[in-house]
């Protein structure tokens, strides 16, 4: 910036005083092309002549305070905004040296943006590479979620078709449960009364009447013997032996143990056990 409004104001220096002399020529052009005999024309002319001198030597007045001023200044360094302040006071801001002045700013805006550019080129790469990455990460999550959205529709059809077999399947066994338990119930008694009917006490007697001797203890019927060797079989079935006391009549137990119904301990005569027939 220093060197070009040293080159200016030389230049202004330089062509300044062309300038003046073309114009006293021209205004002595001008002198001769008027009426000698007009008055008018001639007091214009010399008033239009020492208005234009006095604006001269004023002008070359202050540029050669502004040349004294630039000598005063020698080699030290100016700043940009005091070379731009004597600039604008040297140079007149004609078409020309506002277009120089603003091709000279256009050329440093053009060289900043011209190191700036590879910068921003090389982010906004990255950034498309970036934006390229998290797409594909977008559609791989989206094929996921559609891939896990049907398998969550596939189990909850099957949850709930395996809910409903399920319901099925436990009505119809506790249907058959019931079933099974009014069978039994029924079995039972249809075993109570056979048995009592043709297996009755001795005497004809049941265990709450006494016989005609009484006995030390009060016996029971074989329906009852059979019941308690049942329980004990299915409650405690690692040790399902009876012990065999008074109140089982012996021709009961010998009844049992000849048709295989019970068996005895083999170490133990005294307790006998039901027949596995379930295994």
């Amino acid at each position: 910036m220093l060197i070009f409004a040293v080159f200016y104001l030389d230049e202004y220096l330089t062509v300044f005083p062309l300038r003046l002399r073309k114009i006293t020529k021209d205004m002595s052009v001008v002198e001769q092309d008027l009426d000698p005999d007009s008055t008018t024309g001639t007091e214009f002319v010399i008033d239009s002549e020492e208005e234009l001198i006095k604006e001269c030597e004023e002008l070359w007045k202050d540029m050669e305070k502004c040349q004294n001023k630039w000598s005063l200044i020698g080699t030290e360094t100016l700043t940009n905004s005091n070379a731009q302040t004597l600039i604008r006071k040297v140079i007149p801001l004609t078409d020309d040296v506002l277009t120089t002045l603003g091709k000279e700013e256009l050329q440093k805006l053009k060289h900043d943006l011209e190191i700036i550019l590879p910068t921003i080129q090389s982010k906004n790469k990255k950034l498309k590479e970036d934006f390229a990455r998290e797409q594909q990460w977008l559609d791989e999550q989206q094929q996921i979620m559609d891939t896990l959205t049907t398998i969550q529709s596939e189990l909850e059809s099957q949850i709930e078709a395996h809910s409903k077999s399920r319901l099925e399947m436990t009505n119809e066994m506790k249907a058959k449960i019931l079933t099974i338990k009014e069978f039994k119930e029924k079995l039972l008694i249809a075993l109570g009364e056979f048995l009592e009917y043709y297996f009755p006490l001795p005497g004809g007697k049941t265990k709450r009447k006494k016989t005609k001797v009484e006995p030390t203890a009060q016996l029971i019927t074989l329906n009852e013997i059979i019941e308690i060797l049942i329980n004990r079989m299915f409650d405690v079935p690692h040790d399902p032996y009876v012990q065999i006391n008074a109140s089982f009549w012996p021709p009961y137990i010998e009844l049992l143990l000849r048709n295989g119904i019970a068996l005895r301990h083999p170490e133990d005569p005294n307790r006998i056990r039901l027949e596995a027939f379930h295994q």
